[in-house]
């Protein structure tokens, strides 16, 4: 039977689902099931500090993705969006040092992300939802600023979806946001042929939604997963483990199988057909078979 594990926790101005806006009461979260088990990736809402001159680093990984415009794998992460090319190496984009959140890309050079500012720059300290159509060069403020800081972003057929400060927001516009309630989850992946079919992962298990986060539905035996991410091309959704294994479902997260393991706890993941990235410690280890097996793309010293 399906339920609706989130309790309202309102803390800024949204829409919510009959499309009021309110400042609402709080209230708290609902029980984990396994408590401590999964970790949400992210940082504080400090500024990151300036970087030695010239170094780029994969420290604190937020999201992996490849821009369709170059083919290219780009990381969001604590010192900015770095592209990683095929041989490994690292290149911060417009050398900008800011912490990347919820960083996803949603068309060739067009990115969504949130976070917080670079040192010295200006503006508070959760950027909400900003954007770039240049590949990185420049951002811009859409909503939220000030309020939201997504550490999970992600989009199908201009629907957006995020999570931020313990809430399940909803977008169809970039602006106007209506509230889902209130969960602890680690990770959300959207169908990308169904804008409303949504994959949660929670300390109980992998929840599906079939209506846009209304009404989730814990998945029976599913695999306990850290991260989620779909692919279009083919239709499959691969998840990874707290520990690094890799599992994937081509039926919609409804049945899952193990494929591999990527090394290591994991820090953020990518899919691109059938290759898979995934961040770890430091790392980003990259599969082309769907991820049953994996290569080091990256590792640091």
């Amino acid at each position: 039977m399906p339920t609706a594990p989130f309790a309202r926790r309102t803390t800024w101005p949204v829409h919510t689902a009959d499309g009021r806006r309110r400042r609402g009461r709080r209230y708290g979260l609902l029980a984990a099931g396994v408590a401590g088990v999964l970790t949400i990736a992210g940082c504080t809402s400090e500024a990151p500090a300036a970087t030695v001159a010239g170094e780029v680093t994969l420290e604190h990984v937020h999201g992996l993705a490849v821009d369709p415009a170059d083919g290219e794998l780009y990381a969001g992460t604590h010192y900015g969006v770095v592209r990683v090319s095929d041989d490994g190496e690292l290149t911060r984009i417009a050398d900008r040092v800011r912490d990347f959140m919820g960083f996803t890309v949603i068309g060739p050079k067009h990115y969504l992300a949130s976070g917080h500012p670079g040192e010295g720059d200006s503006g508070p300290s959760n950027l909400g939802l900003i954007e770039s159509t240049d590949g990185g060069q420049t951002w811009t403020t859409l909503s939220l600023e000030g309020d939201a800081d997504f550490h999970a972003l992600d989009v199908a057929q201009g629907v957006i979806y995020g999570y931020s400060g313990g809430r399940l927001l909803v977008s169809d516009d970039k602006t106007d946001w209506t509230d889902r309630g209130a969960a602890s989850i680690a990770d959300l992946a959207v169908d990308p042929a169904q804008a409303q079919r949504l994959l949660l992962t929670t300390e109980q298990g992998v929840a599906l939604s079939e209506d846009g986060g209304e009404t989730v539905t814990l998945v029976p035996e599913a695999p306990l997963l850290q991260l989620v991410a779909w692919s279009s091309d083919p239709a499959v959704v691969v998840g990874v483990a707290p520990d690094g294994t890799v599992h994937a479902s081509t039926d919609g997260g409804r049945t899952w199988e193990e494929r591999g393991q990527a090394g290591g706890a994991p820090e953020a993941l990518g899919v691109d057909g059938d290759n898979v990235y995934v961040a770890v410690d430091g790392a980003i280890v990259s599969s082309a078979d769907g991820g049953s097996s994996f290569r080091d793309l990256y590792r640091g010293d």
